[in-house]
């Protein structure tokens, strides 16, 4: 029988936070290995998660899906209040934090696309105009990897994110 977490319930153990989010119980303990998410422990040793760590979860996998590694989401989840359940605006101001990058992912994705539509079902055969090609790998100079098609960083993009409560701590005035 799958565990089922009540409205009203403020905690859940891992199988219900398990079968409500759709993640593992292995997945959920190495989130919390990562310090992704946080559980208390009861007398007995188990752990008891928030009901907000439900959002966390979801805002982690969709993160992941997206491509944002998790050294990121640890960081912008670290952003989140610890005290309160976080609210609409907690998760507005995060979700901002890395909407250039996500830009810059679709940039990068559009060339990709739009350079291998000219390249589909011609075997090469015109490396002279190719723009995957790289004669004499004159782009080698410039690094390892791919380097027509891979955007390099953008210098006008900006970290949008605010400084983190560690940041903020270690700060000297």
């Amino acid at each position: 029988m799958t565990a089922h977490l009540a409205p009203d319930a403020k905690e859940a153990t891992v199988g219900e936070l398990s079968a409500r989010s759709g993640v593992s119980p292995s997945a959920l303990r190495f989130y919390e290995r990562e310090g992704l998410i946080t559980s208390r422990r009861t007398a007995g040793n188990q752990r008891r998660y928030s009901r907000d760590t439900l959002r966390r979860v979801a805002f982690i996998r969709t993160s992941q899906r997206l491509g944002i590694p998790l050294a990121t989401i640890r960081e912008v989840l670290g952003l989140l209040p610890e005290d309160r359940t976080p609210t609409r605006e907690d998760w507005a101001r995060i979700s901002e934090c890395w909407r250039a990058d996500l830009d810059a992912r679709l940039r990068t994705l559009r060339r990709l696309r739009d350079n291998l539509t000219d390249c589909i079902g011609c075997g090469c055969l015109s490396l002279a105009t190719c723009a995957l090609a790289n004669p004499s790998d004159e782009l080698g100079e410039r690094g390892p990897g791919a380097r027509r098609l891979v955007e390099e960083k953008d210098p006008s993009a900006v970290k949008s994110c605010p400084e983190t409560p560690a940041d903020a701590a270690g700060a000297v005035s």
